[in-house]
């Protein structure tokens, strides 16, 4: 990764997600922001729109398709040489739905780091404190931080990793348009007092991050030779 790729790729999405931590954790930006959802006579009311309940119940569809075609591309590239070529590519979009939304946002730290939801805190007709980002609750009672449905929106992006170097203008559309349904997928649960927006924002950085250091790991823009086979999965 060369210096003008690091400061692109890496050291630019760090600091925002740095800025953005800071402003949640020294105002009220996040109370302010998941206020607009919700009124002190009604509740949560626009966690029923027809919207928000499609991307709940549905929403996720596209990430788990896109990593089990994936998948299958990877089974098959041990038969088929056009695919064989690609293999680092379909690894890195499998062990990113694996590690991103799989591993660090879901196992590691939505059961483990105890974040109240905002349909608990106290503020919205519940009995919980509120927390602030990256402070830690109750483990395994309060699952708010990060989003995970978000992360499964923003794993759509993940094409953007094994494009970014040979298809360079489809790779930045896949980041946006990721990064555009992810925030969807987090709007619909915030609306819904399920997380607040510094969730969704940790959301897409985990997955990002993940992304990219499978990037550096795995080398995808480096075609296999046809003749090689892919190592075996055990």
């Amino acid at each position: 990764m060369n210096v003008k790729s690091l400061l692109k790729e890496l050291l630019l999405p760090l600091a925002v997600l740095l800025l953005l931590t800071l402003l949640f954790r020294n105002t009220d930006l996040d109370m302010q922001i998941t206020r607009h959802f919700y009124h002190s006579g009604e509740g949560w009311i626009y966690a029923e729109q027809w919207f928000w309940m499609l991307l709940y119940k549905r929403g996720m569809i596209p990430g788990f398709l896109l990593g089990l075609v994936a998948l299958l591309c990877l089974c098959l590239a041990w038969k088929l040489p056009k695919l064989r070529r690609q293999w680092r590519s379909y690894l890195l979009l499998v062990l990113l739905l694996l590690i991103g939304p799989g591993l660090l946002v879901n196992s590691l730290f939505k059961d483990n780091w105890g974040r109240t939801r905002p349909k608990h805190v106290i503020e919205f007709g519940g009995h919980l404190p509120f927390i602030k980002i990256w402070d830690r609750g109750e483990r395994g009672v309060n699952k708010s931080f990060p989003s995970g449905h978000a992360s499964i929106g923003f794993y759509t992006i993940a094409p953007f990793f094994v494009l970014r170097r040979r298809r360079k203008r489809l790779a930045r559309l896949f980041l946006f348009g990721g990064t555009v349904y992810g925030l969807l997928m987090g709007c619909g649960r915030i609306a819904q007092g399920a997380h607040f927006p510094s969730d969704v924002v940790w959301a897409w950085g985990m997955v990002y991050l993940s992304g990219l250091l499978l990037c550096y790991l795995l080398k995808p823009e480096e075609p296999t030779e046809a003749h090689l086979r892919p190592p075996a999965l055990t």
